[in-house]
């Protein structure tokens, strides 16, 4: 298929890859790219590499609308006045808004760095030795969330004008399963089992991302003694405000294949999957009193007929627009070099256009056919990342947790800059763009470094009697207790910005820059030092 086994084990357990004079034999598709030069080998790599990320953002795009419809999905609860003998329809979301942000939300921008752990697991079945690639994507990812992501969204708001947490509640508990999941980790490769990770360690785990979830459905319905006794302070009606609500027509299905193109576009190929959020009150019908069922039949398939209908065109809709070279838009620009480079960037996504259309509308059984298929080709292209990489860590000779902590965990971590970004412009609290980076990297140790090493830790049980090894843990337990540290110092400033202004994110310009300078140097300090750490430099 492609990587041997071997050269596979050595790149990612951070042997010498190759020197000077000797040459990198694993490859990719045809062997006849091991004649080519390890210079040349290692830019192709990195070109393939970078494409691979423009489709992961065009797929996770429509990963989050498909998302946004799943929580959307609301139940008609029937009540009978007996005053007035009417019959009231009630209807209500079917998804609680913390449960939806821990499983959906944070499990789907986690998605790629997930699929990459558990792949990277499945490659290393058999072997006494964890992969190094899924952990240090991990970690990388979250100090990518934590630093570089805080640092956008800081800077976004309008000058002057202020955006905080409104349920401070909620994310104290997803703060605290967050510092504690990376102690647990720590702990596990220093303390009790160094350099070993056991079943019952792994079990263990994975177990605390269900812990994670009862605690904050406690904390969002303040169940006594579960809770902490703070109130949601200033919570708007709605999450989303009406100016900044996407457009109403259902019938439109967005270009999500339009990656970072230039003005106002750019934001708007993103699905505004924050409208999860919005708090409108129930909508109650009165319904007269007589039997729904005998009077509705012949409505009810006319309406099914007219959405099946629909879902057809908006479907076709989709093929036509992975044809367009040239959009609406492009064709009124008076500058021909800015057309160009338009179309030539929409020639040079096509092909993931073409593939990623016969992702069903998100119509279709309230998002959850286009969720699942979403999924699916997340993780095919997580998994030619994970040659990808560790093709580059062959023929460059750099360690795989290098690669690990800086280009995988910041391309995999692009839809979460993404997504952060949008909340922290259309939204009127800080709540998605700050709390749900806390979740992501819960969910990241839980279930992406959780379920990996079960997998690993299960196989290696009933086959060997062995634990699973980790190959650099020192490494990988210094990066933690680096992260940990900057961690610190970072929601130390958050916390200093509430008590000073008044809220996280926004403020006045100096404010604003100066903290996003400081986030920004966190990150390069946690790179530099596990870098060098894992290299064996220090």
């Amino acid at each position: 298929m492609g990587l041997r086994d071997n050269h596979m084990a050595e790149s990612i357990l951070g042997y010498p890859g190759i020197s000077g004079h000797e040459r990198c034999e694993s490859y990719l598709l045809v062997h006849a790219e091991t004649s080519l030069g390890n210079g040349l080998r290692a830019s192709l790599y990195l070109l393939g590499l970078a494409y691979c990320f423009f489709g992961l953002s065009a797929i996770t795009a429509r990963f989050f609308r498909s998302m946004e419809n799943v929580v959307k999905q609301t139940r008609e609860v029937v009540e009978v006045d007996p005053c007035k003998n009417t019959v009231l329809v009630r209807h209500e979301k079917v998804w609680n808004y913390a449960i939806a942000d821990i499983t959906l939300l944070a499990f789907g921008t986690s998605f790629p760095q997930i699929s990459l752990a558990t792949i990277d697991a499945f490659q290393n079945l058999g072997q006494l030795y964890a992969g190094g690639l899924g952990p240090g994507t991990l970690v990388g990812s979250a100090a990518f969330d934590l630093f570089p992501i805080h640092a956008v969204c800081v800077v976004v708001p309008k000058a002057g004008k202020l955006k905080k947490i409104s349920d401070i509640g909620v994310w104290l508990v997803e703060l605290f399963w967050s510092f504690w999941a990376y102690i647990w980790l720590y702990i596990i490769l220093e303390v009790w089992t160094p350099n070993v990770v056991t079943l019952w360690e792994a079990l263990l785990t994975v177990l605390q991302f269900g812990l994670l979830l009862i605690h904050a459905y406690a904390q969002d319905k303040r169940w006594p003694y579960l809770s902490l006794p703070l109130t949601r302070t200033e919570k708007p009606d709605e999450w989303v405000p009406v100016e900044a609500s996407p457009r109403e027509d259902k019938n439109i299905d967005y270009d999500d294949s339009e990656i970072l193109q230039a003005g106002e576009e750019e934001d708007s190929n993103i699905a505004d999957i924050f409208s999860i959020h919005l708090e409108r009150d129930p909508l109650y019908q009165n319904v007269p009193n007589y039997d729904p069922i005998e009077s509705c039949d012949g409505n009810f398939l006319k309406k099914s007929i007219q959405e099946d209908s629909n879902v057809v065109s908006v479907w076709k809709q989709q093929f036509l627009e992975a044809l367009v070279l040239e959009k609406a838009g492009s064709r009124k620009l008076d500058n021909l070099y800015l057309r160009l480079a338009r179309i030539s960037w929409q020639l040079i996504l096509a092909p993931w256009r073409v593939l990623f259309v016969f992702v069903p509308p998100c119509q279709i059984a309230h998002g959850w056919i286009a969720f699942i298929c979403s999924l699916i080709f997340i993780s095919g292209i997580a998994y030619i990342v994970t040659k990808l990489t560790d093709l580059i860590s062959c023929v460059t000779g750099i360690n795989a947790y290098v690669i690990a902590f800086t280009a995988l965990a910041s391309g995999t971590s692009w839809p979460d800059l993404v997504a952060s970004k949008i909340a922290a412009e259309r939204q009127t609290t800080a709540d998605s763009a700050i709390a749900n980076i806390t979740c992501s990297n819960s969910v990241n140790i839980y279930v992406g470094i959780g379920f990996p090493w079960l997998v690993n830790t299960a196989y290696n049980f009933i086959a060997y009697r062995e634990p699973l090894r980790i190959q650099n843990a020192k490494g990988l337990s210094f990066s933690l207790l680096v992260f940990f540290m900057t961690s610190i110092a970072c929601i130390a400033v958050l916390v200093f910005r509430r008590m000073k202004l008044g809220a996280e994110l926004g403020g006045p310009r100096i404010w604003a820059w100066a903290t996003s300078i400081f986030f920004m140097f966190l990150w390069v300090v946690f790179v530099v030092l596990s870098s060098l750490k894992v290299s064996g430099i220090i």
